[in-house]
């Protein structure tokens, strides 16, 4: 415990006295005596004030370095608490196809270079927990917008994003549907063969994306689920019912039938994705055809990698009830397909793909068709490929096209 400033002040004052008295012989009076004391108070005062001032500073300084340490490690420094640009993506892709058809049995023939392709990405965090998601993309290179090309130019994406917490989040707005393989990851770089797969070309139909809203998640390891409220598709008897002549791209898209999808999908191993989808359509016509009505898709996949080995396998079928697609078979529509490849070095892979589908498949007609293709991809860079394949037809109507296609494709 220390002593008090009084105490210590009248100690030294009495040390002083006589070291006084020798110097003068003049004893100090009381006044005198007391004003020393004083003076030495004052001066003790002003210490112990200063000491405080610097315990003071070296604690403020302390706090600072603290606070510091625990904004770099809560993240405080990441993206979502920076600039425009920082909360800012962009990316894309594009591919460019030739293709060499010759066809039979009143197929045409086909050679042409086609710029297939164009899209770009924009993306944006407003914070941790919001994002927006966009898509654009031009097709065929040009549009005029009066029918004199074929080019399209289409929003695919559009859509607000929300974190429900870490498993779950809500979507909102113009997106992709779950189903198949391709639908949702169809860069050129990520699957073999330079056109797109025919049976969910005209099965599923990929690319397929509509406006709505849906929530997606996690259920357990490895298990992740998506479902969605939105647009159904709009067909007739004048498409004979194809599932990709309705689709209406959210374009004033006809919402007195809405449609629901959900899927369920299991990664627990890596490079293995199983998965199965089922779509209900209140009525696959909008209501504008009392002869069809309500409509189920099912459809189930595998997409397995191990090591160089490579297996894609497939199924989709549609059941469509009413009286006017099974007039003409269209009540049911499958198809299927198997795709093993194998990747000879990390730049270079080979595949073999059978294809089989029928979109009048509930009658005994000439509507079923099959093709082959053989192929291979070779990557430059992970994010730019070069594909080449040959396909042949067998078609049970007989209009066939067989020949070859060359293609490059990148993303970023």
């Amino acid at each position: 415990m220390k002593p008090p400033a009084f105490a210590i002040a009248l100690f030294s004052a009495t040390l002083l006295i006589p070291v006084m008295g020798l110097a003068d012989s003049k004893t100090p009076t009381i006044e005198e005596l007391w004003q020393i004391i004083q003076a030495q108070q004052e001066e003790i005062a002003a210490l112990k004030e200063q000491q405080q001032n610097t315990d003071k500073k070296v604690t403020a300084a302390d706090e600072k370095a603290e606070a510091a340490v625990v904004a770099v490690e809560s993240g405080a420094t990441s993206s979502s608490s920076g600039g425009w640009a920082d909360r800012t993506t962009l990316g894309g892709y594009g591919e460019m196809h030739y293709n060499n058809l010759n066809g039979n049995g009143g197929a045409e023939d086909k050679e042409e270079i086609d710029l297939h392709r164009f899209v770009l990405f924009f993306g944006h965090e407003f914070n941790d927990d919001v994002r927006f998601f966009s898509e654009f993309e031009i097709e065929h290179a040009l549009s005029t917008g009066d029918g004199s090309s074929d080019g399209e130019v289409e929003v695919e994406q559009a859509f607000v994003e929300i974190d429900i917490n870490d498993q779950h989040l809500a979507r909102a707005g113009v997106a992709l549907l779950p189903v198949g393989i391709l639908n949702e990851t169809h860069e050129p770089p990520t699957f073999y063969g330079v056109e797109r797969n025919p049976v969910e070309k005209n099965i599923i139909p990929a690319t397929w994306w509509a406006g709505g809203i849906g929530l997606s998640g996690q259920l357990a390891p490895g298990w992740s689920y998506d479902a969605v409220l939105h647009e159904g598709l709009n067909t007739s008897a004048a498409d004979k019912y194809k599932p990709r002549s309705g689709r209406q791209k959210t374009s004033r898209a006809d919402a007195m039938d809405l449609a629901a999808t959900a899927r369920l999908k299991w990664t627990g191993i890596p490079g293995t994705e199983i998965a199965g989808t089922i779509q209900y359509q209140s009525d696959i016509t909008q209501s504008n055809e009392p002869g069809a009505g309500s409509a189920m898709l099912y459809e189930v996949h595998a997409d397995i990698e191990r090591g160089p080995f490579g297996l894609r396998v497939l199924y989709a079928m549609w059941d469509l009830d009413g009286s006017d697609p099974a007039s003409i078979g269209a009540d049911e529509q499958t198809g299927f397909y198997i795709e093993p490849s194998w990747k000879i070095s990390s730049g270079l892979g080979v595949f073999a793909r059978f294809n089989q589908w029928d979109n009048a498949a509930g009658t005994s007609s000439t509507s079923e068709k099959q093709q082959w293709d053989f192929g291979v991809n070779w990557w430059p860079h992970e994010d730019v490929v070069f594909k080449a394949d040959y396909q042949i037809q067998d078609n049970e109507d007989g209009s066939e096209q067989d020949g070859f296609n060359l293609g490059v494709g990148y993303q970023f």
